[in-house]
């Protein structure tokens, strides 16, 4: 890969090697579909996985781990996160619970004969290039095993993001990320502020307010939200995959917010200080009428913690037992050095979120944060590193990927609120269509030696480069509340 010729490495089964030819990283939703397109080119390979299951962040417990809350649901529809070839059962809800995506990943995992392909209970400690190409894996189980691709599907909410610098003062009461929230009994009857505007706020926020004293919403920015259903339909059956302008779906999603629940600012929650569609939508269907119902109160951002009490920017200040941070996650992959590839304000710069530039041999799955489904997305990605990997496909020259990566920078910045969570958004359906353009073009792409960066390049450098000092990132959770 390296080189700009792929290595062929289909058809290895049977011939006495002692080492997968592939490893992948994590046995969530990309991972086992990144394993099936492997599988069906012929490519051996290994998926180490650090649970005893599959699923990811939907498989929400394991013994003592937690990968999400227990109430989690699916916020995009069956028919439109389901895999291509496996439909998820006509019995499921149109947004199916962590269960029954977590038994829908099982059947999923059996369905296409995995299970064999999987090593549970065991994560991948350190993987650094080898000397002659490919990749030394080290285990927590004791042992390094040599591959030569290393495919990484570790997730991207995985390792919390907490405000940075902390609130000022100091709290009393108890101090939880959402990533470790187990549900609302331990808040029962007590005054408990929730921070942040995403998806996890609002769902949080919901379920305590059915138990605790009192739930406070707080954040520095308002954001835009929008119904799971809207005439009987799932909201994401009207996001169509016809190249409709962005402007066009912004204007139609704007009026059917607008109808079915109105305004934010309209029950006291934060006006939005950007359009509908340059940030991550949030989609909740009862948020609205829990605040109406003032059992979820709007409040801005934290000011400060002082003792058992939350001061706040606008001079307020409420007795809480608890603070919930709902403030993102960092994208992070603990296993590689940083002179590999390290995240710079969540930005990782890869050839259409996949491949990375100077890194030979190394691919990503379902690092995207789609509108839309994740699953489909990360489906594609997968069948574009088997065509890869069994040589039916050619990456282009490092220039042209390096061009097309600060291009879909600039144009996500354009469509984008600056922050670490729009770092890897993307417009699901343009997306596909770029990748599978990509896919048509690089299966008749001539050979051709890819030019080499600097001697020296840290694996990062890119991605420092491709940030642009004029429009930074930069926006830290720092006190803000917001992700």
């Amino acid at each position: 890969m390296g080189d700009g010729r792929p290595r062929i490495i289909q058809g290895m089964r049977g011939t006495g090697a002692e080492s997968p030819r592939v490893c992948i990283i994590g046995a969530g939703p990309s991972g086992i579909v990144a394993a099936k397109a492997l599988r069906e080119k012929g490519i051996e390979l290994v998926l180490y996985e650090q649970r005893s299951r599959v699923g990811g962040l939907w498989a929400v417990s394991d013994a003592d781990a937690q990968a999400s809350y227990p109430s989690l649901e699916c916020n995009t529809s069956k028919r439109r996160t389901q895999f291509s070839d496996f439909p998820m059962p006509a019995a499921f809800p149109p947004f199916p619970h962590n269960t029954e995506m977590a038994a829908y990943f099982d059947a999923y995992v059996d369905h296409f004969g995995l299970r064999d392909s999987i090593v549970f209970n065991t994560s991948v400690q350190h993987a650094a290039p080898a000397q002659g190409g490919g990749w030394d894996v080290a285990l927590s189980t004791g042992g390094t095993r040599h591959v030569d691709a290393l495919v990484v599907a570790n997730g991207h909410h995985r390792d919390p993001r907490w405000p940075d610098p902390p609130f000022p003062g100091r709290f009393s009461g108890r101090q939880v990320h959402a990533h470790d929230y187990t549900g609302p009994t331990p808040f029962r009857g007590g005054s408990v502020v929730v921070l942040g505007m995403g998806n996890s706020a609002m769902d949080i926020a919901v379920e305590l307010s059915g138990v605790a004293g009192a739930v406070y919403l707080a954040s520095r920015r308002g954001a835009h939200i929008v119904p799971k259903h809207v005439l009987g339909q799932p909201i994401d059956t009207f996001n169509t995959a016809l190249p409709v302008p962005w402007a066009v779906k912004r204007v139609l999603f704007s009026l059917i917010a607008r109808a079915t629940i109105g305004r934010p600012e309209d029950v006291g929650l934060p006006r939005p200080d950007h359009r509908l569609g340059e940030s991550h939508p949030t989609i909740s269907q009862r948020i609205i009428e829990r605040v109406r119902a003032g059992a979820v109160i709007p409040k801005p951002n934290i000011a400060a913690l002082e003792g058992d009490r939350v001061r706040f920017t606008d001079g307020s200040d409420v007795h809480a037992d608890a603070v919930i941070y709902c403030t993102g996650y960092n994208v992070s992959f603990p296993f590689l050095d940083d002179t590999v590839i390290s995240p710079v304000d969540n930005r990782v710069a890869l050839f259409h979120q996949v491949f990375p530039p100077d890194v030979p041999d190394l691919a990503f799955v379902g690092l995207v944060q789609p509108f839309g489904a994740l699953m489909p997305a990360a489906e594609e990605q997968a069948a574009w590193i088997a065509e890869q990997l069994s040589g039916s496909y050619r990456l282009p020259s490092r220039g042209v990927m390096v061009e097309q990566i600060r291009r879909d920078r600039e144009a996500r910045e354009r469509q984008f609120v600056a922050s670490p969570r729009h770092t890897m958004e993307i417009d699901f359906h343009a997306y596909l269509r770029a990748v599978r353009r990509e896919r048509r073009g690089g299966a008749t792409r001539p050979e051709a030696p890819r030019s080499q960066p600097p001697a020296g390049i840290r694996g990062d450098a890119l991605a420092v480069d491709l940030v642009d000092a004029a429009h930074p990132v930069g926006e830290r959770v720092d006190q803000r509340g917001h992700r």
